[in-house]
């Protein structure tokens, strides 16, 4: 557990040393049929990020299949925090395999501790109905600030944000929330441009993963912006319970997507943020939803604040 939640950061070294070491990161080494060991990349919070272990954890369902399937859905529970300078284990349970089903349980163990679990369904559908809201995204990405120029100023504010890993490149349409507080103004809303600081393989478990691990940062920053709170500036303890994410389309992460988040309600010390992937076009690539335990302490600010 911890007391801020990262929504990115400046990467002090150069994006394509943190971009290949998400790579690295990923590329589990296999110890048998349904073992994985994972490791932490050289730059990580005071707990496993919750986005690398289901990232990890997504890796190791897709290597466990006999043929590749397209992936439908991840569902992801946080029991315990990880030890970021111990190796993760990935157990993984063969719930079952169809000609174009497979489902699989994967347990993130660490020194005999079972800090997550994860339900992972994979599914050939083919052609059927489709709709979908169409949200057209705003801006032109390239035309937008990288994160690092939002968070000049502020290295003292968010230093966690700020020292990050950062193999995503992120251009936000709307002040992230170090800026909006700032400011003195609230957002019901996030919406960020995302993609890898890199060419990724043609493996769409590797480009799955990558969308895993991005989909567990703004989501739920919403929950705090509404109020006009931002990480830093105000004593908040977050800490995320569950993670789901649908995929509804093929993509690939190292094109910009447009991950747009709100927070629906908050109440009982818990929040709910919800978010949407979209491609270039605005047509729905998946849907991510996530719980968090969120607790603010007014009038006590951190150190940094």
């Amino acid at each position: 557990m911890f007391e801020s939640v990262s929504s990115g950061g400046a990467d002090s070294g150069s994006p394509g040393s943190d971009f290949d070491e998400l790579l690295s990161v990923m590329n589990l080494e296999r110890l048998d049929d349904n073992t994985f060991i994972g490791v932490h990349p050289s730059k990580n919070p005071i707990r496993t990020f919750g986005g690398q272990m289901m990232a990890q954890a997504f890796v190791a369902a897709g290597r466990s299949l006999d043929k590749p399937l397209p992936p439908s859905a991840l569902s992801a529970h946080f029991i315990a925090g990880g030890d970021p300078t111990a190796d993760l284990e990935f157990h993984v349970v063969r719930l079952r395999d169809e000609r174009r089903f497979a489902n699989r349980r994967v347990d993130v163990m660490q020194q005999g501790q079972l800090l997550t679990t994860a339900l992972v369904s994979f599914l050939s559908g083919g052609s059927g109905l489709e709709h979908g809201v169409v949200q057209p995204p705003p801006d032109d990405p390239q035309m937008l600030p990288p994160i690092d120029e939002l968070l000049r100023g502020y290295e003292d504010v968010v230093p966690h944000f700020a020292n990050a890993l950062r193999p995503i490149e992120w251009r936000y349409t709307n002040d992230p929330a170090w800026v909006m507080r700032d400011k003195g103004e609230r957002l019901t809303h996030n919406r960020v441009w995302m993609k890898a600081r890199g060419t990724m393989p043609d493996d769409q478990v590797l480009h799955g993963a990558a969308l895993v691990y991005s989909s567990d940062t703004t989501v739920l920053d919403s929950i705090i912006t509404t109020h006009g709170l931002s990480w830093g500036y105000d004593r908040i303890f977050a800490v995320t319970t569950n993670h789901s994410v649908w995929f509804h389309r093929p993509f690939r992460f190292d094109d910009w997507v447009f991950y747009s988040t709100t927070s629906p309600v908050a109440a009982n010390s818990r929040g709910l943020g919800t978010g949407h992937f979209f491609d270039g076009s605005g047509q729905p690539l998946a849907t991510v939803v996530q719980e968090g335990i969120v607790k603010y302490f007014p009038g006590r600010p951190t150190a940094s604040g």
